[in-house]
Formats: C-alpha cells, structure tokens, sequence
C-alpha cells in the first residue's frame, strides 16, 4: 500500500493514495460539513440524469440534458498553492499537501453554498433563537406552520449542518411550493417540499442498491427534481428496502413507524419478534441462493429442534413482516421447514459440547421448554438428566399435538439428536409422586429445571356435565396420540376455540364422527387457533359456532342430544380481564358427544408452597430475568410459568434458564452458538419488475377435494423452486442496518475540567450544566461566566459537562434556554437533592 504524507489543520497524517480529503479528515477526527456526500454512496458529481421523473402524478421532463449531478460545496477547504478552494469530498490527497478546513475564507464560502439549499427548504425553524427543544405545534415565535421543519426537527442532520455552518442573514424566505405529499405508498411517506436536491436516494436506490426506483432531473429553473422513474413506486420497480430513506438528510423521505428505541427492533421485526430472536433474515437470505445447509445452521443457533418448531410455530415474525405492508407476509415457518427437512447435515454435535463441568441438572418434564434447557446444558458441559411421567419423551409435542400436523418421525428424529448428547432419560417418573424435589437435591443435582407444562384440562361447569359422553380434550388428544381405542360417536361438538380445540375437532373426524361442530365464545377472527388450522378445519367440514357461549347440555335417558348455546357480547372486560357477557339469544346444537377443550392448567399441588405463584404471576413464582424461583438452585419455564402457552414461547424459555442455570453453576451464561459465520448483507439487490406485486407463494397441501380421514401429514412443504421462490419475495430490511452514516457536527459540550474553564471569558452569558450522561443539571445567566462555572467544579460532584454563550442580556437569554429545557423535557432543570450548587 502506497502512504501520502499529508498535513490537515497543523497535523500530520499518513494515509492510502486514494484517500479523499474527507476521508483523511475523518480518520483524524476531524470535522468537515457535508450534505451531498455519503460513506455508502458514489460522489453525487457527474452521475446522470434521467430522461423525465414522476412527483405522484406530475411528470417533469429534464429540461438541461447535457448537465449532471453535483455537490453540496459544503466540504470547501484550502489547499496550499491552490488558489481555489475544492471540495474535500471528491479532491483526492497528494504527497505533502497541505490543508486548512477551518478559517475566515472557509466559512463565508460554505455559507454561501449553503444559500440555494436553504432556500428550497422551509426554514423558519432553523432561523429561530428558540429553535433548540421546540416541539413546533406552539410556536412563540409566530412562525407561520407553512414554514416551519417536519417531525424530524431535532434528529434532523442538515437541521444540525445549517446550524454548525451558520445560516447567513442572506438567506431568503422560503416561498411555498405545493408539491405533491405521498403518504399512500407501503412502509415510507415521501414530502417533495422538503426535497434539498442532495441525491442521496437517488444514489442509494440507483447505485447502490441497483433498482433504479429513482431519479432525478433539472427543471426549467435549473433546480434539481428528485422522484421515481413512473408514476407509482410498484410501477418504477421499488423493492421497498427503504435505504432511500436511511440515506436522507431531510424529512423528505420518512419512515411510518418511528424509530425511537433500537433500529434493529423497528427494521428487522421479524427477529425482534421471535421469542428466541431468530435470525430469519439471514437463513431465508441463504435459502433465496439455494443454500439448505448454511440456512439450517442459522436456525438451529436458537433451536434444538428445527422441523418440529417449523410445523407448530404460532409465527408471530409472519403477523410483523414489513412485507406484509406490500402484498402479504413472508412465508417464513413454511421457509424454515424447508430448511429443516431438506438438511444434509450439520456435523456431530457431540464435537461441538464443552468440556464436563461435574456439575449434575435434572430437568423435570420432557416437553419443548424442558428438552431445550436439557440440549443447551449439556452443550455447556453440564451433565443433564430428564424426568417425565409417560414413558417417551416431547411432551405436548408427542401427546397433544396430532400427527397430522406433526408427524412422529419428524419429532423423533429431533430427539434423538438431543439425547444423542448424552443426556439421560428416566421415564414413568411423575413429580410429586414418583420423586420430590427434596429427593433430587438429595441426589446429587446441582441445579432443577421445571419444565412441566399444563397437563391437566381446565374445566367449566356445566349442567349435566357429569354425563359419560362429555370428554376432557386434552384427555381426548392423549389417547389417539398414543393408539388407544378412542372411536367417537357420529354427531361430536367441541367447546373451545384455541388450537387445542380446533385440533380435537379434527382428531374426531379421523376417530370415527361424521359430524363435527365447535363452539367458541370468541368472534371467529379472535379464535385463538391460527388462522390456518381454522381454515383448514373448516374445508375439512367442521362446522363452527363462533361468539356462542355453552349453556346447558340437553339429553335423554343419560344420553347427549345436544346443547344449548347463547350468544356472547364479550369475551374480556374494558380492563382485558375474561368476564363473558352473554345475551338473549339462544340456539341448540344436536350432539351426542362433547369434548371440552377450554384451556389447560399447571398441577401444582406437587410443588412446594414457596414457589407457587400466587395467581397473577403464574403457577409457579419466578424471576423473569432469569426464571429462578424462590428456591434458589430451583428454576422453572414453559407453561409452568406465565407464558403464552405455544411451543415457541416453551423454547425460549428453555434457552433463558439454560443460560441463568450455567451462570448460577459457574459458568459464564452464554448459550448462543454461531456455527454460520456471518457477513455483511450484499448491498446489491439488482432490479426486478414486478416485485412489489410477486405473490406469496401457496404451502402445497393434501388436494382439499381428497381429504384423507387419517392422521397423515396434510401439509406439504415447498419443492425448491417453491422456496426460492418465496424467500426472493423478502424485502432483505436488515440490509438497512449496515448502512453508516455520516459523521454529525462535533458536540459544543467541553468537560467541566480546570483546563477548559481557564479559557472562558470572565464576561455576562449564560452557561448549562450537565451531568456524566449529559442530563442537564442546572441553567443560570451570570455576570461572570468564569467565575460561576468555577463554583461549579468546585462545589458540584455530579457535574461533568458544560456549555457557555457570551450575552449581555443574560437574563433574558437563562430564561429562553429554561424555556427551551421546559418545551423538551416538561421540568425545570436542576441538582439532585445532595447537589446543591446554586
């Protein structure tokens, strides 16, 4: 590598040949504005021009074909021997060249640039004394609301840059310009007022990303227009990544959901969705390239058991899926089988355990929370025994769910590969009956998981309840899952509208009954059954009652006949707790059996008093964080604890206590695994018409018209055509997130040190003084800066940071400052009680 020596304000720097003076700059540390420039993007100067753009409906022709696309003039510095100033951006360094970023001559030129782009932006705001801490909807400065910033104000970075480079007093008023505001488009709202003609998205969607969305072109003025390439952004090619928007200095191009808290959360919800924080970006990335294997590894860093998890995931990434914005959400679970059903391998897992520990774990319970605690354990080196009281283990998984969603081969296969670790298995062993936890203490354990899930169905009174023909639905599943005689009468109706529900009503078609109906008290598109197990249950002839309540059960001579049903007006109170409201009206169902499936309940009375929740935190009492109950070597997740009751909120659980077991046994709590290497997402995306409109492609399924009574799979799965498909479809959102940004002008806040405080002026102003996390303590107007701010290390513990401004009007200036804290924060700032400064 060739080194320049070059000197940037007073300091000498070595770096690459092809370093731009900003560049150089920058890696010194060393502030230069800029707005057209960006670390992703190609120089805004000398790219081309399209023929004509659209702004909604208006098309504007480019009027200046032979011009093309130019800077900011923001980055102007000095180089010695040059007469001109050049743009730090674009100018490339040469050995000893020497530069000046700062003086005289700098800042009236970049003020001057910075004239036309003000003056096609509304700008009040930016030139009001009041603006730092407006909230912009009462304005004491009468700034028409017309001309005033959008709701970027105070995040917004050419805000910060106008300010930093100084708005000169030439600046003219901003004349309003009635173009068009797009709010109807997926995912981002476009504001061609607010458009300052920097290029950046053009460059991003062009350039960057290879779509070519965007476009831009001089009008008859010679001013830059910036829009899409045909009148709507479906039309134009858009894919909907929304680097557009990353790239904007402005709010000309803005996000519908607001960013607030941490981007990932907000850009990428599928995974902040997941209970386990799944990486579904990265895996339906590498199936998208036909990479099974890879895609499998991603997912199995936060699964033990990836095809089980597949099948019965109640998929709340799918109902967040930006996607979904566009057309329809990305079929991720049915993606994820894929992966899992087609996966040649990921090596010996046993390779892949830590070294033992000699610390011992008994998992009470083999269900999904259970047997992932057991898999993460032994992974850590843990030796791990697994107690159940049937004799296989997978729990719900093997007894409540059927076959035909989940078929025994697939959850076999999946653990076996668990135990395959070398965890042990004690079958027939029930928890308060066969075993107390006293006796594995006493045993030798180190540490318990309770993993023992909600076995027991929850009943609900009904008159003439008690007759033979009406059965537990829990029970009911338990017994065809386990091969056991369970031939149903002719005319069944199940009560419950949750999946155990819905899963019963068709376990009873496959057991024998011609008739099948279900009664819920929830409005069928608040059943909680998904969506697709209801619709399936209906194509194969269940018949459904929703928003009906049970009444009394009708029979004659001992025998059901039916049951009377009344409409249900609520299901939950105006405070969300369940308090049914029922009307007048009435019906009956004929029926000659009932399966109620209402709910499942924890045992606890084979707990210990201590650690029995006491109602509203859950059957058992725990730490959220780290699922410990009060029993200290004692930790419990699944449906032992308050959880949502599907298997991918057991799995999370499973993979929290795995983590607060090994902390609590010695070890360091991490269970996350990487075996797929990670690289950044390919920034290229490559244009595609007709994306936005591409269909989600349809999970093959058993031909509705040939329904087979039995309990054989019924979803297919996709061929790899179909996946590649579909997981193209993906709008690749965490892309954005690799996106830099450009450097913002340096903070004015100095350290509250002696060094700084000698160099402030012993004149009237105003000064702030913040705290270590830059919370503002205190705002005074003084006579003598210095002196103040003296009294201020010196007496002032808290104080870490401050900000000064000469003013000889200082009083009137402390209270537009405090009037400026107050519209921000709605207090007065101020020392905690022990600080008492002033």
């Amino acid at each position: 590598m060739i080194l320049f020596r070059v000197t940037i304000d007073g300091r000498s720097l070595e770096v690459p040949m092809d370093t731009t003076l900003f560049e150089a700059a920058e890696r010194a540390g060393i502030y230069i504005p800029v707005l057209c420039r960006h670390p992703d993007l190609v120089p805004a100067e000398g790219i081309s021009p399209a023929l004509g753009i659209y702004q909604g409906e208006e098309r504007i022709e480019n009027k200046h074909p032979h011009r093309t696309g130019k800077g900011c003039g923001l980055c102007v510095v000095e180089v010695a021997g040059e007469s001109d100033l050049v743009n730090a951006c674009t100018t490339k360094v040469r050995d000893g060249m020497v530069v000046v970023t700062q003086n005289d001559r700098i800042r009236e030129k970049r003020r001057e640039n910075l004239i036309p782009i003000l003056a096609r932006h509304p700008h009040g705001c930016l030139t009001c004394a009041q603006q730092d801490g407006c909230i912009r909807i009462q304005c004491s400065a009468h700034v028409p609301e017309i001309e005033r910033c959008c709701d970027r104000f105070g995040r917004c970075e050419f805000q910060k840059i106008a300010n930093y480079v100084g708005i000169p007093d030439a600046t003219p008023k901003w004349i309003p310009t009635s173009l068009p505001v797009l709010t109807e488009d997926p995912l981002f709202k476009r504001d061609y007022n607010l458009c300052i003609g920097c290029l950046r998205c053009v460059r991003a969607c062009r350039d960057l990303r290879g779509i070519g969305a965007l476009g831009f072109v001089y009008d008859g003025d010679g001013r830059i227009q910036v829009g899409s390439v045909e009148p709507t952004l479906e039309e134009s090619g858009c894919k909907f990544c929304t680097a557009c928007v990353a790239v904007c200095p402005t709010g000309a191009l803005m996000d519908k959901v607001g960013i607030d808290g941490k981007a990932e959360d907000v850009l990428v919800p599928c995974k902040s969705a997941c209970p386990v924080g799944m990486d579904v970006p990265e895996y339906v990335r590498q199936l998208a390239k036909g990479e099974i294997d890879a895609a499998c590894a991603v997912i199995r860093e936060t699964v033990p058991f990836p095809g089980v998890v597949s099948r019965v995931c109640t998929r709340p990434c799918e109902t967040v899926c930006r996607r979904k914005e566009v057309n329809a959400p990305i079929a991720v679970c049915a993606l994820k089988r894929y992966a899992a059903d087609r996966e040649k391998g990921t090596g010996d897992p046993e390779r892949r355990l830590q070294n033992d520990t000699g610390k011992h774990v008994a998992v009470v319970g083999a269900g999904p929370a259970g047997l992932t605690a057991a898999y993460y354990l032994r992974k850590k080196g843990h030796a791990v025994t697994v107690f159940d009281a049937a004799p296989e283990p997978g729990g719900m998984l093997r007894y409540g769910i059927p076959a035909y969603r989940l078929p025994r081969e697939v959850l076999e296969k999946e653990i076996i590969e668990i135990f395959a670790l070398g965890i042990a298995f004690v079958p027939h062993t029930r928890l308060g009956k066969d075993i107390r936890l006293e006796d594995l203490e006493q045993g030798g354990f180190d540490a318990v998981f309770l993993g023992i899930g909600a076995q027991r169905s929850r009943n609900i009174l009904l008159e003439a309840g008690n007759l033979s023909g009406v059965l537990q639905g829990i029970d009911f599943l338990k017994k065809a899952a386990r091969g056991e005689d369970t031939h149903m009468k002719e005319n069944v109706l199940v009560i419950g509208g949750g999946n155990t529900g819905v899963d019963a009503a068709r376990t009873a078609l496959r057991c024998g009954a011609k008739k099948v109906s279900l009664v819920c008290l929830e409005s069928k598109e608040d059943m909680p059954a998904t969506r697709a197990e209801i619709e399936r249950a209906e194509a194969e002839g269940v018949r459904l009652f929703p928003s009906f309540g049970p009444g009394r059960i009708l029979s004659e001579h001992g025998r059901i006949t039916g049951l009377e049903i009344m409409d249900c007006t609520r299901v939950f109170d105006e405070k969300g707790n369940f308090s049914p409201r029922f009307g007048v009206q009435r019906a009956c169902v004929e029926t000659d059996q009932i399966i109620l499936a209402v709910g499942q309940v924890v045992d606890v009375s084979v707990l210990p008093e201590e650690i029995r929740g006491d109602g509203e935190d859950g059957p058992v009492s725990v730490n959220e964080e780290v699922l410990e109950t009060p029993i200290p070597h004692i930790f419990a997740g699944g449906d032992a604890v308050a959880v949502s009751g599907s298997v991918i909120h057991a799995v999370a659980h499973g993979r929290k206590a795995a983590g607060a077991i090994d902390k609590f046994l010695g070890g360091d709590g991490q269970i996350d695994e990487t075996p797929f290497p990670r690289t950044a997402p390919d920034p290229w995306f490559g244009r595609e018409d007709g994306f936005a409109r591409k269909p989600r492609v349809p999970v093959p399924e058993s031909p509705s018209g040939k329904i087979r009574f039995d309990f054989s799979e019924i979803v297919l799965g996709y061929d790899p055509a179909q996946a590649r498909t579909e997981a193209g479809r993906c709008l690749r959102c965490d892309a954005r997130l690799s996106l830099k940004s450009n450097p913002l002008p340096p903070e004015p806040l100095l350290p509250l040190i002696p060094d700084n405080l000698s160099r402030v002026p012993e004149t009237e102003g105003v000064f702030q003084i913040l705290d270590r996390e830059k919370r503002v303590l205190a705002i005074q107007g003084t006579s003598d800066l210095r002196a103040a701010l003296w009294r201020a290390i010196t007496e002032n513990k808290s104080a870490a940071w401050f900000i000064f401004e000469e003013d000889k009007m200082y009083s009137l200036r402390e209270s537009e400052w405090i009037q400026r804290h107050i519209q921000r924060y709605g207090q007065m700032p101020g020392f905690g009680e022990d600080d008492d400064l002033f």
